[in-house]
């Protein structure tokens, strides 16, 4: 703000008079003393260090507390190169690009302060996210996939809480909501038609050979993808086992080989493509492969929407856990951390369920039939 020489009184740093401008600018020159003086107690409070040149980069918003949402995002990104799977880290982009349309299209605004984000904040931009229509998308997005993006939003802000960039995590009260959705997989009859199918093109074959051996062993495309003979390990049984990393949680995992995997590494172990990979499959690509699977689903009448992490959940339900596997065993097999994410399997699973009933009814029959005969044998 500029004022007339005449008007400044050097030794009170104020304008002299009590004309309608003198008292403005005496006014605004208050308010900023405040607000300088607040920036003091704040540094003062939190035992910071405190000097004239970082009280006033804290007054105009470039002190180093003062954080974007952008700086976290880069933040989070750099951190994320090293410590998460390639898969996971694309994901995170898709989100980080959706926040920066949300910022442009709704707020106007290439960049906020973190300490801007609150509970509206979110809620506004869930709704962003639900009306959205992605270009080149058939629909809208689905609220599951909303809810992942504002998940991964919420990890990056919470990195920002715990970086004390923030001084309280805006997500305190907001909870997710997902809708339940059933894991499909394929039925003993369909695993079946697949494995004995005979297809006339060799392509379709070497990918329902991947898909066949994901089923028998419950490792996902990426991981099977990278597998080589140093992965064939002979295990605590003296048997083979495959022993690998997945590539997504960094998990270990072990897993015994079934008759019909080992024969699939068989069969592709001089194969002219594992030679020069040095890989126990043909290595093919993820987009090709689930291109593919649509193909075979096509032929072998199958009419689920086959993809190849539907292998994951066959082996989770119909080849272990309708056999009788604890889940406690499969949740090792597949990797999981937690029981809880292997226990989405079990609930789905009537046969099982059936047959375990089918057992407690036999069970409690012969105990009656046991207390009758013990009692007539006291008579």
């Amino acid at each position: 703000m500029k004022i007339p020489f005449s008007l400044w009184d050097n030794k009170k740093k104020r304008a002299r008079g009590n004309s309608a401008e003198a008292r403005q600018i005496n006014l605004y020159i208050d308010q900023v003393y405040s607000q300088i003086f607040k920036c003091y107690q704040d540094m003062v409070f939190k035992n910071k260090l405190v000097t004239a040149k970082l009280v006033k980069a804290n007054y105009l918003g470039e002190g180093e507390n003062v954080k974007t949402l952008q700086n976290i995002i880069d933040y989070h990104g750099k951190k994320a190169e090293s410590s998460l799977a390639s898969g996971t880290i694309r994901n995170f982009a898709v989100t980080e690009k959706y926040i920066k349309r949300y910022l442009n299209k709704i707020l106007k605004t290439s960049d906020i302060y973190l300490n801007q984000l609150d509970y509206k904040f979110i809620c506004d931009f869930e709704h962003f996210l639900h009306t959205y229509w992605p270009t080149g998308h058939p629909n809208a997005m689905s609220h599951n996939t909303v809810m992942k993006h504002i998940q991964r939003f919420r990890k990056m802000v919470t990195l920002a809480f715990h970086l004390e960039w923030i001084d309280k995590d805006p997500f305190i009260r907001w909870k997710p909501t997902f809708e339940r959705r059933e894991r499909e997989f394929l039925s003993a009859n369909e695993l079946s038609n697949l494995e004995t199918y005979k297809f006339p093109i060799e392509r379709l074959e070497r990918v329902r050979d991947l898909f066949v051996f994901s089923c028998y062993t419950g490792i996902s495309y990426a991981d099977i993808i990278a597998l080589t003979e140093s992965n064939i390990m002979i295990g605590i049984d003296g048997l083979n086992w495959i022993v690998t990393k997945r590539q997504k949680t960094k998990t270990p995992v072990k897993v015994p080989i079934l008759d019909t995997a080992q024969n699939l590494i068989d069969k592709y172990r001089h194969h002219p493509m594992t030679c020069i990979t040095e890989t126990l499959f043909p290595v093919i690509s993820n987009a090709k492969l689930n291109l593919y699977l649509k193909e075979i689903a096509d032929a072998c009448g199958i009419k689920k929407n086959l993809t190849f992490h539907m292998a994951r959940h066959t082996f989770a339900t119909t080849v272990t856990l309708t056999n009788g596997v604890p889940i406690e065993t499969v949740s090792k097999l597949l990797g999981h951390t937690r029981i809880a994410t292997t226990q989405v399997y079990a609930k789905v699973i009537e046969r099982k369920v059936s047959d375990d009933m089918q057992s407690l009814k036999n069970k409690l029959r012969a105990d009656k039939d046991d207390l009758k005969s013990n009692k007539i044998d006291n008579d």
